[in-house]
């Protein structure tokens, strides 16, 4: 199953096709998504809001809690099997807001679930034991240690090769280039990547 999560970050400004998916949006994003995007279910506590959006949320949560907005939704959506989910606004914004953002990316991948970020510049995602690169061909990307070194068993289709290990605190892994369709990076098992691919022209 298919998700699309809309978050209360810098407003996406592409398009944003639904078809086949289902579209949470959490709080302040309906802001921005509404009548340019179908959405299912609203989620959050919507103190970023001066009124309830439609379709009405199924729960009100309290504006001081343990989770983010952007958690509640993420771990809705897991629960109810989808595990492809794309995430529109959840960059720009409040820096630490991006941060927490990124944590739903590794969350995701932790329970076995694909989740991507586009923002308006990029493409960024978590990836365990290999990350596909083919689809960015002629794009710039990089890769840091998501929670832990990250050790490279291998590469094939980008410009420039890795190190056997870059750690944290490291940026070894900025940069790259994906020169071919079958272009990719392996990691060690249990190591999880975050990838950032340039959505510009380089």
């Amino acid at each position: 199953m298919k998700g699309i999560l809309l978050l209360n970050g810098e407003p996406f400004l592409g398009d944003i096709d639904p078809s086949g998916a289902a579209v949470y949006c959490c709080d302040g994003a309906y802001a921005w998504a509404r009548g340019r995007v179908r959405i299912d279910k609203n989620v959050g506590d919507f103190d970023s809001l001066p009124y309830i959006p439609s379709p009405a949320p199924e729960e009100i949560y309290p504006s001081e809690k343990n989770f983010t907005d952007g958690e509640i939704a993420l771990f809705k959506m897991l629960s109810a099997g989808i595990e492809d989910i794309t995430i529109y606004g959840g960059g720009g914004g409040r820096e630490d807001h991006f941060v927490g953002n990124l944590q739903l990316l590794y969350a995701a991948c932790a329970h076995g679930a694909r989740a991507r970020m586009i923002t308006n510049s990029s493409v960024i995602f978590a990836a365990s034991g290999r990350a596909e690169l083919g689809e960015w061909v002629g794009r710039t990307f990089s890769v840091f240690p998501f929670c832990g070194a990250l050790h490279i068993m291998g590469s094939e289709g980008v410009r420039y090769a890795y190190p056997p290990v870059i750690s944290a605190g490291e940026c070894r892994g900025v940069s790259n280039i994906v020169l071919g369709g079958d272009a990719y990076v392996e990691f060690a098992g249990g190591d999880v990547a975050l990838v950032i691919v340039n959505r510009g022209k380089v």
